[in-house]
């Protein structure tokens, strides 16, 4: 609650008028008026007096005890994503800056923004980045001293990707150092504690959770396993790497269009032209596909919704890559190409 909003409701509790609370503090009534509407502010030597009229404190009365909740935060974040999707990203960018302005203290306001707005500069295909990564940077050197240590793990870790990204590889490396290690897997004693303890449903939760996100880390191996087969010719050990890839995708029931990442991947890679429109005819209408995780078995707890969002989101990043970067020039003269782009908008 902002100052305006706590004036009101403390002088309102106590029944007293804007007129009264004037007379007491020696100022105009258009003054108290305009701080509750939030357009001006009491002078700060009025601001013991005004805590002791209205009966408060002046950690209460500057908010200052007041963090945002995680459903305010995930609303808020919903919310820049929608003004990026119908404005712009730097719109959403000074929202996000005029937030944490409001709430300086608020490290998971910080860190949930920090991140997605982050992320959303590949995802959008926002144009110069650098100059949001910058204010980034700074937000994660601040929450790499955080006493929570997801926090403070993700912070380091986006650190040692900035550096690494820039050649930076002793400082990368340095802190990478730094980061804490534990052979003790605490999701792993949970699910355990919680089947020993007949508390099914919370461990199969988990075990869910450990398959989806042990498959998306072999994914991201296979694909820089692929990558690097490509950079030294390996083009044999490059093909085994992409079936590799989709069998493991296509084996645990991840959504359809994750198959053909790694094959597109090879076939851009070649300048395969016929390979890369037959694969891409394939992916983007997937991608446009809910996914619904609970068609498998392994997956009974999971919820595919976001998973789903996602996708569309990636489809059209990935349309405009197409349509816009040099290095998918080589399919852009191609009459099926442009077709599939039309399919694709509308």
């Amino acid at each position: 609650m902002k100052i305006n909003q706590i004036i009101r409701e403390k002088r309102k509790e106590l029944s007293l008028t804007q007129e009264q609370i004037a007379e007491l503090l020696g100022v105009s009534t258009p003054a108290v008026n305009k701080w509750e509407k939030g357009s001006t502010y009491p002078d700060i030597t009025l601001l013991p007096a005004l805590a002791r009229l209205l009966k408060t404190d002046l950690n209460t009365l500057m908010s200052f005890n007041e963090d945002l909740s995680d459903i305010e935060i995930e609303n808020f974040v919903n919310e820049l994503d929608k003004v990026v999707q119908e404005q712009n990203y730097n719109t959403a960018f000074q929202m996000a800056i005029d937030k944490i302005h409001e709430y300086p203290t608020c490290n998971n306001l910080i860190y949930t923004v920090t991140l997605y707005l982050d992320g959303a500069l590949l995802l959008y295909n926002v144009p110069e980045p650098e100059q949001y990564r910058e204010t980034f940077e700074r937000f994660y050197k601040r929450l790499s001293v955080s006493e929570i240590p997801e926090i403070k793990d993700t912070a380091i870790s986006m650190l040692i990707a900035y550096a690494r990204n820039r050649g930076e590889y002793s400082k990368a490396e340095e802190l990478i150092n730094i980061l804490p290690f534990s052979k003790i897997d605490r999701e792993e004693q949970l699910a355990i504690l919680f089947q020993q303890q007949k508390k099914y449903a919370d461990a199969e939760k988990m075990w869910e959770h450990r398959i989806l996100n042990g498959v998306t880390e072999i994914q991201i191996a296979l694909a820089n396993m692929l990558e690097m087969a490509l950079h030294e010719d390996r083009e044999t050990d490059a093909k085994f790497f992409a079936d590799m890839y989709e069998t493991i995708t296509c084996q645990f029931s991840f959504p359809e269009w994750m198959r053909y990442n790694a094959h597109l991947q090879l076939a851009i890679a070649k300048k395969d032209k016929t390979e890369s429109l037959s694969i891409l005819s394939k992916m983007l209408p997937a991608m446009r596909k809910e996914w619904n995780p609970q068609d498998c078995k392994l997956y009974r707890y999971a919820e595919g919704n976001d998973v789903t969002s996602l996708s569309g989101k990636v489809a059209n990043s990935l349309c405009e890559e197409l349509s816009n970067k040099a290095e998918y020039a080589f399919i852009r003269d191609c009459p099926e190409f442009r077709e599939l782009m039309a399919q694709m908008s509308r």
